[in-house]
């Protein structure tokens, strides 16, 4: 027991680790400037969030000195637990902001569909896990993308577009990087046509309109209203920032969503342009180890489990960062370790947790 632990000691790896926690104070930094007002010196959703990021890295210590070998056979079967969660979540979920995407638990409110991102590559790696021969590789093949798509949809309906689409995102880089590129192109053909207008039909309005507005489309003083106030944060910030809580467009409420899907926009606004790239640097930096760590992993199946954990994180960085600077049409993404947000919080550390158990066990 021991010896099991100096060695989990000696091989844990600090740089990840320091890297993980300066994202997650920085964002708990701007979690503060942006939900600080005169009367709340230290406000509700800074303390949640600090609790959540403590109990979060207990959750990645924890994860870290699993066996991920039993945590992707338990994956594989709460992957089929969280489908019946998106389902009751459906029917009987919380409503917030004219979404049904929780599940009110008393204590605090769950999001059933994040589930779905850190359960999803044991799913897929115990499907493909084995010597097959070709035909049973196809069959599998199509059973994952029968299971993806309306895995996909039950996300997409609640609504909440932006983890639909990472959640397919995850889904399609595995299947690619499965080596089985023919299969894969006439899956992705298949699932086109048929999701196409069915996900388009599934949309609610204000989502299409995001798209319009994307597109050039869409009144400032409405639907493009975010991205505008957006724009002006991340411009106005210049190259050394406001200073810290003296954004206007933060602090004057200018900003929507603030502490969530826009604090990239908060960073921009107060630290500037060179407060964002030191942000964007330590993602790179955190992003660069773990896929170099990746490709000293010997066993292929691990090596898939490892990229399917990663891969939603990555996704969420480049969307989120994308779409508060008008690249992308605006969806719902939360910036991974910074934005507000419990229960992505939790998800995003037990991804990397388990990710670094692999990284472990596979230098033994």
């Amino acid at each position: 027991m021991k010896l099991s632990f100096l060695r989990y000691r000696i091989q844990f790896d600090l740089i990840n680790l320091l890297l993980i926690i300066l994202l997650g104070v920085i964002g708990l930094t701007c979690i503060y400037s942006s939900t600080h007002t005169a009367t709340q010196n230290y406000p509700i959703f800074f303390k949640k969030q600090l609790i959540g990021f403590i109990s979060g890295l207990l959750i990645y210590f924890k994860l870290c000195n699993s066996d991920y070998r039993l945590l992707t056979r338990q994956g594989y079967f709460l992957y089929w637990f969280t489908i019946a969660l998106l389902i009751f979540t459906t029917i009987k979920g919380s409503i917030g902001m004219g979404a049904k995407r929780w599940i009110n638990l008393g204590f605090l409110k769950f999001q059933p569909s994040e589930l779905t991102k850190l359960f999803l590559p044991s799913y897929i790696v115990c499907q493909l896990d084995g010597s097959m021969n070709l035909w049973e590789l196809k069959k599998r093949f199509y059973e994952i993308f029968a299971v993806l798509l309306p895995s996909t949809l039950l996300v997409v309906k609640q609504p909440d577009l932006g983890t639909g689409m990472v959640v397919l995102a995850t889904g399609f880089a595995m299947l690619w990087l499965a080596n089985i590129h023919n299969l894969f192109l006439k899956g992705l053909m298949v699932f086109a046509i048929i999701s196409a207008p069915i996900g388009w039909k599934l949309l609610h309005g204000y989502q299409k309109k995001r798209i319009e507005v994307f597109l050039g489309f869409g009144d400032n003083s409405k639907e493009a209203y975010h991205i505008q106030q957006s724009k002006i944060a991340i411009g106005s910030g210049g190259i050394f920032g406001k200073g810290f809580m003296q954004g206007t467009q933060n602090k004057l409420s200018f900003l929507p969503e603030s502490r969530t899907d826009f604090i990239f926009a908060v960073i921009c606004e107060e630290f500037g342009l060179l407060g964002a790239l030191m942000v964007l640097s330590l993602y790179l930096l955190l992003y660069l180890r773990l896929l170099y760590q990746i490709t000293t992993i010997k066993q292929t199946i691990s090596q898939l489990l490892a990229l399917g954990l990663i891969i939603h994180i990555i996704a969420s960085t480049i969307i989120n960062v994308c779409m508060v600077m008008g690249l992308m049409p605006i969806v719902g993404i939360p910036l991974p370790l910074m934005s507000y947000g419990i229960s992505n919080l939790w998800i995003t550390l037990a991804s990397l947790g388990w990710l670094q158990a692999i990284i472990i066990q596979h230098q033994n």
